[in-house]
């Protein structure tokens, strides 16, 4: 009788385990569809416990995930990503011809090579992006400038400005690509418990089957469609306001701006090929090139400046990015106070004709979290640390944390470590933490220096602008901390 049994058993179990342990090389439509179908079936059992769960599927969780499919000693982990974004649901790429949209990230010559190592910059390449290799920064006191080239400092180039639905659809594409099994789960993180004990082993209640993992040393993760997962490592890559970050008890340092950001896309008669940033009394505006003949403006003032700018007219609008770009505020900086005529290089941005997207407005802040890791659970990306949009970094410091952890979980799985020890976790957080603290500081020190608009400020920083402009040294050592290739900024 218990032969029989068994015998009856035999197939249904190597039934559950070839489901679980299919290759995804499919689209992730087809993926949700197999995991609704393995849930009703009873199937999906053995398939809920998993060596890494990536809660939220952006732009730094899906770095984490082709970082992982990528490296040899993480391919073969079975990873689940939670997101209720319905983008992860499907590839249908970027429409050709479509306007650009006004969320752009400016991605430094690091986050470039990592796309390319993880075979997603591809298909960056297949869509609209703006490659830039000049950056002009100065102040409306006509005082100070500074001009990067990226021959001068032996660079091809200093960045790329690039639509975030394009970076995003791109990792997608990448990932899809990649044999590599992980599972997408359509929704949210509601609850959050570390099993420290390895438990006795579960029995199905349908067929009497143990389950295939041990769920103990793990965390079980309870989601809003009324599912629970078991992972040993999660990873909180679910922005500012993680909820991850929440249920683990991890504090956050920081404090907000009394500012916001306007963003948008605009039009120019003719291409632009240079980033321009003008630093302002109530803060900086920057031209950033998106491709064709479009440009992105990030323009940071107060919340009642912003909400004017927001709500304007467009020819108003156009107005004041073309004064705020030109005359306005101050005069234009001028040779016989910057040395010598014949190094004088600054220009005139290229004039805003029309506004061809949605005016966006958000409040800037910055926060920190106290500790990265905790047993069982890492931050990244902005989950872990938020910073003042005015250098860009933001994400490329998002990007540097999926390379860096990806980099730690394949050193532990080398060594034989549990890849949610905390020890190992550690090793992440040290590598990571004094580096984005350094750029969260300079980037901090910027906002408050051109928050104060008096004369003895406006002539320090005026120094400041023309010393970086005339000492290639120096100005060779920021460029390379601003596009990643030094971890610190200067003379290392």
């Amino acid at each position: 009788m218990m032969r029989v049994k068994i015998d009856r058993l035999y197939p249904r179990y190597l039934a559950s385990k070839a489901v679980a342990n299919t290759i995804s090389k499919r689209d992730f439509s087809n993926e949700a569809l197999t995991r609704e179908h393995k849930l009703k079936s009873g199937l999906a059992s053995n398939g809920d416990q998993h060596d890494i769960a990536i809660v939220g599927g952006g732009m730094v969780g899906m770095a984490l995930a082709c970082a992982l499919a990528s490296t040899p000693l993480t391919r073969h982990l079975n990873v689940a990503i939670i997101d209720s974004n319905p983008a992860l649901g499907r590839i249908d790429g970027i429409k050709k011809g479509e306007l650009p949209d006004p969320r752009v990230s400016a991605i430094t010559p690091a986050t470039i090579s990592f796309f390319k190592d993880v075979g997603a910059w591809q298909y960056v390449q297949e869509n609209r992006h703006a490659i830039f290799d000049k950056m002009q920064v100065w102040d409306h006191t006509g005082l100070g400038y500074t001009r990067y080239n990226a021959k001068g400092v032996g660079k091809e180039m200093l960045g790329c400005v690039v639509e975030n639905k394009v970076l995003h659809s791109s990792l997608l594409s990448c990932l899809k690509d990649k044999d590599f099994h992980k599972t997408i789960y359509p929704s949210r993180l509601t609850s959050m418990d570390m099993l420290s004990r390895p438990p006795a082993k579960e029995l199905d209640g349908n067929s009497g089957e143990s389950t295939l993992h041990s769920r103990g040393n793990s965390a079980k993760l309870d989601l809003s469609d009324g599912n629970s997962i078991y992972a040993k490592l999660v990873v909180g890559a679910d922005g500012g306001q993680s909820r991850v970050r929440e249920l683990a008890g991890i504090q956050t340092t920081g404090w907000k701006y009394s500012q916001n950001a306007v963003i948008c896309t605009v039009e120019h008669t003719t291409e632009n090929l240079c980033a321009w940033q003008r630093f302002l009394p109530s803060g900086p505006i920057a031209l950033l090139p998106i491709g064709d003949n479009f440009s992105n403006i990030v323009w940071t003032m107060s919340p009642t400046e912003a909400l004017d700018r927001k709500t304007m007219s467009e020819d108003n609008f156009v107005r004041e990015v073309n004064k705020a770009l030109d005359y306005g505020y101050g005069p234009h900086p001028k040779p016989g106070l910057l040395g010598k005529y014949e190094e004088f290089c600054w220009e005139v941005p290229p004039k805003v004709v029309k506004v061809v997207s949605e005016r966006m407005m958000f409040p800037l802040s910055l926060m920190h979290a106290k500790k990265y890791a905790s047993n069982h659970v890492v931050l990244i990306g902005d989950a872990a640390h938020t910073v003042h949009p005015l250098a860009g970094q933001g994400v490329n410091l998002g990007y540097e944390d999926a390379a860096a952890l990806s980099k730690v979980i394949a050193d532990g799985i080398a060594m034989g470590t549990d890849i949610g020890e905390l020890s190992l976790l550690k090793k992440f957080e040290s590598e990571r933490k004094p580096a984005n603290i350094m750029m969260m500081a300079i980037l901090d020190s910027f906002q408050k220096a051109y928050s104060i608009d008096l004369g003895p400020f406006n002539v320090l920083r005026a120094a400041a602008f023309n010393a970086v402009q005339h000492f290639s040294p120096l100005k060779k050592h920021i460029v390379r901390y601003a596009t990643g290739e030094q971890k610190w900024p200067l003379f290392t």
